[in-house]
């Protein structure tokens, strides 16, 4: 694929090499142990991984594991329902920023997204942006419990609430996870300025690809180790990948 071809949404990370800069390297099982969340973030750190991502009693944790790796910290709120109450998402969120993340995947009300209620929406993820400060938020819209006119509006609702990303699932929903369709009209929604980050079910190299190509400029998956030959100095670059 030819620099003029480059999508808008990768064009910023055209010249990075293999899958790493795009990954959020995951463990989000709530039996994982402190040895397990350890190694995460060292293999994090060796393939060279944007972030990881995990959930709140482990930001600490991994805030001192990571420190000087340049791999960001993610952590979760309101996961995996989003039923929770907005106050609870707020206080979460400050916890885990306090703790060192840098970034909060936070689920949606979903039951307001399927009630059309879209200001409760609206402002359940405005009340964890604000609660992250300068910490980067991803609103967890659970697409495949949704429509496609309910993706358009959630999408809609988090980039009014000053969302900087938009995520496709849980991984945790048993109506499943990310799909290359949702993927592209969250990013047809949102434009290429706003993030969109695919994650349920994305555990090889050639679906990560296909959710990038289909619009997406992060990628939430525990199936790093699998993707070695796509990671580090020695993969594909972006280009390449891509065509």
């Amino acid at each position: 694929m030819s620099e003029r071809a480059l999508p808008a949404w990768l064009a910023a990370d055209g010249g990075a090499r293999g899958l790493g800069p795009f990954i959020d390297h995951t463990l989000l099982k709530p039996e994982a142990t402190r040895d397990q969340i350890l190694a995460l973030c060292a293999e994090g750190r060796r393939f060279g991984v944007k972030a990881v991502c995990v959930n709140g009693a482990w930001a600490e944790l991994c805030a001192g594991a990571l420190a000087g790796s340049g791999v960001a910290l993610a952590v979760v709120a309101g996961f995996p329902l989003g039923a929770m109450a907005t106050a609870a998402k707020a206080q979460e969120t400050r916890l885990a920023v306090s703790a060192g993340a840098a970034e909060i995947d936070m689920v949606i009300a979903l039951g307001a997204a399927k009630a059309a209620e879209w200001r409760a929406v609206e402002d359940d993820i405005r009340s964890v942006v604000e609660a992250a400060g300068p910490a980067l938020v991803k609103a967890i819209l659970e697409t495949a419990a949704l429509e496609p006119g309910e993706i358009v509006a959630a999408s809609e609702a988090a980039v009014r609430a000053g969302a900087g990303f938009v995520k496709t699932s849980t991984g945790f929903h048993p109506a499943g996870g990310a799909t290359a369709e949702a993927v592209a009209l969250m990013r047809r929604t949102v434009g290429p300025l706003v993030g969109v980050k695919a994650s349920g079910g994305v555990r090889t190299a050639e679906t990560a690809v296909a959710m990038l190509r289909a619009g997406a400029n992060r990628i939430g998956t525990s199936g790093t180790a699998g993707m070695a030959a796509w990671l580090g100095e020695s993969a594909p670059g972006v280009k390449e990948l891509l065509g």
